[in-house]
């Protein structure tokens, strides 16, 4: 069956998720079980996420790992909840819905409301390496980030696919931190839990820090950024979280050695 929110119901006469995956529209994405496409209704734009079933091979290697395998669209429906409990913002939900007993060919969908007037946060500072931005502006978007992470990591939460191109911010945008806006998205992978073990937040820091590599960004603004997700001295977390912060770089470092265009 399918679960609609209000006030969307009208828009969302659909019962079952089948009936919503079989609509036609412009496809954003489309990988393996899963498919993401845009589809208008009553003048708004909204994203169709289906899923197909993860299948058995798939199960059977996260269980190997000791990872719990993501099954569908209700993982994402679940962790879109929970970042809006926790102040943090993220997409509207709209419809969830999911059929079938058999996990590896379980099929889910979620609908969630576009994010109208918004570029990703990649795009935005993209061309930042060779036209600095406003030192005001920079500080207010890496005091965010370091906010928003914070936020995440100690309720529990990891995002898995933390990097910049999966925060939309919207535009135009003065400089003021008070009139900022940013959407952390693509919450397929998240994991829930009431305390984020320390691997996990060295890999969501290092992949943020990776994805920022290419930026410009010097010393002084990693410092920034550390001050403000501890939210404690700078002197203090330099002397007793070397070896943590020394985790995160190497993270970062290893990302980037791998990356596609590494030995372009």
């Amino acid at each position: 069956m399918l679960k609609v929110l209000e006030p969307y119901r009208p828009l969302f006469p659909e019962t079952h998720p089948e009936q919503l995956c079989a609509l036609e529209g412009e496809v954003f994405k489309r990988i393996q079980n899963r498919r993401t496409f845009r589809i208008e209704r009553g003048g708004r734009g909204f994203f169709v996420k289906c899923h197909r079933g993860v299948g058995w091979g798939e199960i059977l290697k996260n269980l190997g790992s000791l990872k719990l395998p993501v099954l569908g669209a209700g993982n994402e429906w679940r962790a879109i909840h929970r970042l809006r409990q926790l102040g943090v913002e993220t997409m509207s939900p709209v419809a969830y819905g999911a059929e079938g007993w058999n996990p590896a060919a379980l099929r889910s969908v979620l609908v969630t409301e576009e994010l109208s007037g918004c570029i990703s946060l990649e795009k935005f500072c993209g061309d930042w390496h060779n036209n600095p931005p406003p030192p005001g502006l920079k500080r207010a978007l890496i005091r965010r980030l370091a906010r928003i992470a914070r936020t995440l990591h100690e309720n529990g939460v990891n995002h898995r696919d933390f990097y910049i191109c999966h925060f939309l911010i919207r535009l135009p945008w003065s400089g003021d931190e008070a009139d900022l806006h940013l959407y952390v998205i693509d919450l397929h992978r998240v994991q829930r839990r009431r305390r984020t073990p320390r691997r996990w937040v060295v890999k969501d820091l290092g992949s943020l820090w990776f994805s920022a590599m290419e930026l410009g960004l010097t010393r002084r603004d990693l410092l920034r950024f550390m001050a403000e997700y501890r939210h404690r001295p700078l002197r203090r977390i330099l002397h007793r979280e070397r070896d943590f912060w020394g985790a995160v770089q190497r993270r970062a470092q290893a990302l980037y050695r791998t990356r596609p265009d590494a030995d372009a």
